[in-house]
């Protein structure tokens, strides 16, 4: 079972033909693995800090941002694709969620 945070298989990348473009992402998301990995093992570390790994790891905090933004398409494609499914009542109930968020 995949979880949220997962990646959609379309999106990895496979290395035995990847352009010299990729294999430099493949690099650059190596580095922010290995910054957050020792931040995250380092026994002196009691509470976990996301904001000091945002800002002290370099490339992390526009790496989430991207990463966020592609998931939030997903996830509406998803609900678009899901709403033919949906009976009347449960498309209403929808519609009066967005319009009490919107307020």
């Amino acid at each position: 079972m995949a979880t949220r945070n997962a990646p959609a298989q379309k999106d990895v990348k496979r290395k035995d033909n990847a352009s010299p473009a990729a294999e430099i992402e493949l690099a650059q998301l190596n580095r922010l693995l290995g910054a957050v990995m020792k931040y995250l093992s380092d026994d002196e570390q009691e509470e976990i800090d996301i904001d000091y790994l945002l800002e002290n790891t370099e490339g992390l905090r526009d790496w989430w941002n991207e990463y966020r933004e592609l998931d939030r398409k997903r996830v509406e494609e998803e609900i678009r694709n899901s709403l033919t499914v949906l009976s009347l009542e449960e498309l209403e109930t929808i519609r009066e969620q967005i319009r009490d968020k919107a307020k």
